[in-house]
């Protein structure tokens, strides 16, 4: 039997005393988590929810959202953890898509219902998890915790659904991600295998709680039973203030988040000593940005984790020693490694069958962690999932130690500064814009980002407009994040296939010249 909320039970039993988590400077012992998660399980049963309900949230990073992760397992239902970089468009759609009955929110997005409310958004309750009083028409998490006795864990196990993770969609549309407890607890546990997590190690959630990446390390830490440290977002200073001041011991970062803190001018006087391990992924890393953190923190083991939300989401690991640049494991360094203990890896044609090592074809992944399928969308289910194995959209090649190299993407997928980039999403919010005729989306390379969100557009007959007022009219459809960077008006028309199909690849190519591979 496999249950999420196994670690909180044996972490409150044999370490009861030692310190769970810390936010600023409030922080709780194992068994005042337990108390705290079994009472806001039991405000939840008081609120109605049953068994498999779905119960979202909208907030920045806090020991609080550490114990929703739990907390709603604990009463049975089944967690729905929303972007807070998404307009509040995606999220009403992901909100509703999902039947959520509650929604959880913070200070940060306690102003968003109701923008939420206004896109037909019905919720049961909302409840609040902020750090001021109130607000009026919300529930006070604090008091859901004060005034119920703790409830009994419902148990919920194995095959029962544990939480509904929304991606971008291929067609326009996010896609949920149905994972179950057996899913989740089996990368989280092959990630513990992987980075040696121990009892007495200090972790800082400093990556976004709402992602995977930074939920296989919520899992996986809480299963070694290290200390939880959260900053509310990232920044630069946040993180090595967080890092000094809390002795930090292993930390979850973006490459973008990486470049980020090594070029802060706070680094040449920062005491950073404690930190003993870094995992970054999400996307890929430059060399020279590795290369450059390596030496800037030259008692710090690094490791890569590839993978994405539908394997919950571990498929590959370049371990520490790989790291390097000399002696007979070097020559790895821009592979995204291994497969990792819970997983099988083999790279396929078109027709799904498996090729030679070397050659290049999508890769597919299958484990006890590929999900059960996209939440109402058995059609992009059927497509991603075959027989078990999760088609990821991503090409690569497999050399004869087994090491994954990316070199491409299948899907017209970007990713910017950690977070993916569906294409159509773009191109279906910029054809709203009045003078827009036709628009092709790709990613080209990005210094600062990976990855950048570029458009080329062919306005209407007679059409004048300027590349700000798209892009402003996107925004009004999809998160900042996604919207076009920059955008090239085009009279000719777009390269089709003999059958008429637009040959995208084609549009990307003259970004991409000189390059090794067609992702950065």
């Amino acid at each position: 039997m496999i249950y999420l909320t196994q670690s909180v039970h044996r972490n409150a039993q044999i370490r009861p005393n030692q310190i769970a988590t810390v936010q600023g400077t409030r922080q709780h012992t194992w068994l005042e988590l337990k108390n705290r998660v079994a009472r806001f399980a039991a405000g939840l049963h008081r609120l109605g929810i049953e068994a498999g309900d779905r119960i979202a949230i909208l907030s920045l990073n806090s020991d609080r959202y550490f114990e929703y992760y739990f907390g709603v397992p604990w009463a049975g239902a089944c967690v729905v953890p929303l972007n807070v970089r998404w307009s509040a468009a995606e999220n009403a759609y992901s909100l509703k898509d999902a039947g959520a009955k509650i929604l959880v929110v913070d200070d940060a997005f306690a102003k968003m219902v109701p923008a939420l409310k206004e896109q037909g958004v019905e919720l049961e309750h909302i409840i609040y998890i902020g750090e001021q009083a109130t607000p009026d028409g919300m529930q006070s998490y604090e008091d859901m915790i004060t005034k119920n006795e703790p409830a009994e864990d419902t148990y919920r196990s194995n095959d029962d659904l544990a939480g509904i993770f929304y991606t971008g969609g291929t067609t326009g549309f996010p896609k949920g991600v149905m994972l179950t407890h057996t899913n989740v607890w089996t990368s989280a546990m092959a990630l513990v295998i992987e980075v040696g997590l121990k009892d007495e190690h200090r972790l800082l959630h400093a990556a976004p709680m709402f992602h995977l990446a930074d939920g296989a390390m919520t899992q996986g830490g809480i299963i070694a039973g290290v200390t939880h440290i959260f900053i509310p977002m990232f920044t630069p200073a946040a993180t090595i203030a967080a890092i000094q001041d809390q002795n930090v011991s292993h930390a979850l970062l973006v490459p973008v988040m990486i470049q980020m803190v090594i070029n802060d001018t706070s680094i040449p006087d920062a005491n950073l000593e404690s930190l003993e391990f870094v995992l970054y992924g999400a996307s890929p890393i430059a060399e020279s940005v590795l290369i450059q953190a390596m030496d800037t923190f030259p008692n710090t083991k690094f490791a890569q984790g590839y993978g994405q939300t539908e394997l919950a989401p571990l498929a590959t690991m370049l371990a520490p020693e790989y790291h390097t640049t000399t002696g007979p494991k070097s020559g790895k360094l821009k592979s995204a490694g291994k497969a990792i203990a819970c997983v099988e890896i083999k790279i396929v044609n078109e027709a799904g069958q498996a090729i030679a090592n070397g050659e290049i074809g999508e890769i597919a992944v299958k484990g006890p962690n590929a999900m059960v399928g996209y939440w109402n969308k058995p059609e992009e289910t059927a497509a991603s999932l075959r027989n078990g194995w999760v088609h990821t959209g991503d090409a690569g090649y497999m050399d004869d130690e087994g090491f994954v190299f990316l070199v491409d993407r299948v899907k017209d997928m970007i990713v910017s500064g950690g977070e993916n980039v569906y294409s159509a999403e773009v191109e279906n919010a910029m054809m709203n814009h009045e003078a827009v005729d036709q628009v092709v989306v790709v990613g080209i390379p990005s210094e600062e980002w990976g990855e950048q969100v570029h458009a080329e557009v062919i306005l209407k007959a007679g059409a004048s407009v300027t590349e700000v007022d798209i892009i402003a009219k996107t925004k009004e459809y999809i998160a900042n994040y996604k919207c076009p960077r920059s955008i090239t008006f085009r009279t000719e028309a777009f390269p089709l296939s003999g059958a008429g199909k637009l040959l995208k690849r084609d549009v990307r190519a003259p970004y991409w010249e000189g390059k090794e591979r067609q992702i950065n």
